[in-house]
């Protein structure tokens, strides 16, 4: 199995940056791709971006220019770089691991004034 633990919400000003952090242990020589997704109030779970393990990046189009997902396979971790915070960004962030699918606990990011 895969363990998953995030770090790094957060409260910030609109225009603001924060960066995201999903440390990976156990069984992770299996996962094929390492991904973001978020859930503000009300909403469903969407993707944010997403990493394979060749190095193919997606990202939505609502982050496209203004998140990227850096990794660092020697810490086993990826990150969420989030600049240009937009108040719509406010949302509880998850990392996702697969195959198998496997979640982190979530971190909160609000960006407000």
């Amino acid at each position: 199995q895969v363990q998953l633990v995030e770090s790094g919400g957060g409260l910030v000003q609109p225009g603001g940056s924060l960066r995201l952090s999903c440390a990976a242990s156990g069984s992770i020589l299996r996962v094929l791709r390492m991904a973001w997704y978020r859930q503000a109030p009300g909403t469903e779970r969407e993707s944010v971006a997403g990493i394979l393990n060749g190095g193919r990046i997606n990202y939505a189009a609502s982050v496209k220019g203004r998140f990227t997902i850096p990794r660092d396979n020697a810490k086993n971790t990826v990150y969420l770089q989030m600049n240009s915070l937009k108040p719509e960004d406010t949302a509880v962030y998850y990392c996702n691991a697969a195959p198998p699918s496997t979640w982190g606990q979530g971190t909160q990011v609000t960006v407000s004034s």
